[in-house]
């Protein structure tokens, strides 16, 4: 690393430290950072690759950011289904001097054998740091190596990131982020506390590592957010759908202004909102969602992801509940063929379905010998939206 880019590195990290109330800078400029992308789809869920929703997601913040601040820039690392290398998203951030980074991800859980494990959901945002709790020391290690493995795609990799096995530049980007890990906590608090509001299923919560390359690459402060995992079907349903690709969008974008206010509260600024993006109806995601929305992204063409068009409603008789996954064949179903799906973190248990209530209410009627609190609910496009009786 040449002394001129350290010296400009060192302005950079006092302009964050030390902000000028000035207006030498004209707007408070965001770097959108759509994970993976062209030859890296990075992982793959059962009907979708991360790199479409990565992308999907972050065009719809940077829609709602322009709508909602108007006094804030919007810069992305791509906009269309192509590959960008690590150090050219980080180029892009520091060239244009940004305030925040935010680079978007899906999740994916495997055992040692590289199996996929369904039943792990929920949102991680990291920002660099040192995890100091072991617990998932394994789990933070395989997303880590799996989020930098994209490296291996580049042309002439080992050169270019030659620099992170060298000590002096270890040390040096570690002091570039330590400038910046407040903020960056900040906005991870933020975004992990807007997301959980958009689901019914637990966050993982906020993680540091200093291993993320496209973190420890910036001059500012950033986060990597793992939307949820695209190995468990439920989670998939809700990333691959309008309605859940719009209810994160916003997520972040709420998280993106709150942090900008403190920032001009900090710094003696107004803050401008023009649009209040409001928190949307948390979901309800079940495993029985059959019509999902596939975004669908061509190189050089923006993503238009059309709305899920209406189902008419059916009903079903809820048998059992409870907090464990039964086998298809289980004894506690008594030969009845089943569904299931999940609500308030419970599995419930259906039989039967029909659009026709009169017909549900005999099959009811001739089953509660069998299941005498057995009773019927109605869903829509595969929610659950009303309790019968």
């Amino acid at each position: 690393m040449n002394m001129i880019y350290r010296i400009l590195l060192v302005l950079s990290i006092l302009a964050i430290v030390y902000p000028s109330n000035t207006n030498a800078k004209t707007a408070f400029t965001v770097v959108l950072d759509a994970g993976h992308g062209g030859n890296d789809p990075g992982t793959k869920g059962a009907k979708v690759k991360e790199k479409e929703v990565n992308l999907a997601v972050a065009l719809l913040v940077g829609k709602y950011l322009t709508e909602s601040l108007p006094d804030l820039k919007v810069i992305y690392t791509r906009k269309t289904d192509v590959g960008v290398d690590l150090w050219k998203r980080t180029a892009v951030a520091n060239n244009a001097n940004a305030d925040l980074f935010v680079s978007i991800h899906c999740n994916a859980a495997v055992d040692k054998a590289k199996k996929i494990i369904t039943n792990v959901r929920g949102t991680e945002v990291w920002s660099f740091g040192i995890q100091s709790s072991p617990k998932y020391a394994l789990d933070n290690l395989n997303v880590i190596r799996r989020e930098n493995e994209v490296i291996q795609m580049e042309s002439n990799y080992q050169e270019k990131y030659k620099h992170l096995s060298n000590q002096t530049d270890y040390i040096w980007s570690e002091f570039i982020q330590n400038a910046c890990i407040e903020q960056s906590l900040e906005l991870s608090s933020m975004t992990v506390d807007e997301l959980k509001k958009t689901v019914s299923w637990k966050d993982r919560g906020v993680k540091q590592n200093d291993g993320y390359i496209v973190l420890r690459g910036i001059a500012m402060p950033g986060i990597l957010i793992e939307l949820d995992f695209l190995t468990n079907p439920e989670a998939e349903n809700f990333l691959i759908s309008a309605a859940g690709q719009s209810a994160q969008a916003r997520a972040i974008v709420r998280a993106i202004t709150r942090y900008k206010a403190n920032y001009d509260r900090k710094n003696g600024l107004s803050s401008e909102i023009k649009a209040e993006v409001k928190s949307e109806v948390k979901a309800e995601v079940k495993s029985e969602v059959t019509t999902e929305i596939k975004p669908e992204i061509k190189k050089e063409q923006p993503v238009v992801v059309e709305p899920a068009k209406p189902l008419t409603s059916v009903y079903k008789i809820q048998i059992l509940a409870g907090k464990n996954l039964l086998p298809a064949n289980s004894s506690e179903f008594k030969r009845y063929k089943t569904a299931y799906y999940i609500e308030n973190n419970l599995y419930k248990y259906t039989y039967g379905e029909s659009s026709d209530l009169n017909e549900i209410k005999a099959m009811r009627k001739s089953i509660l010998k069998d299941f005498k609190d057995a009773f019927i609910v109605r869903f829509e496009n595969g929610v659950k939206v009303e309790t019968i009786y």
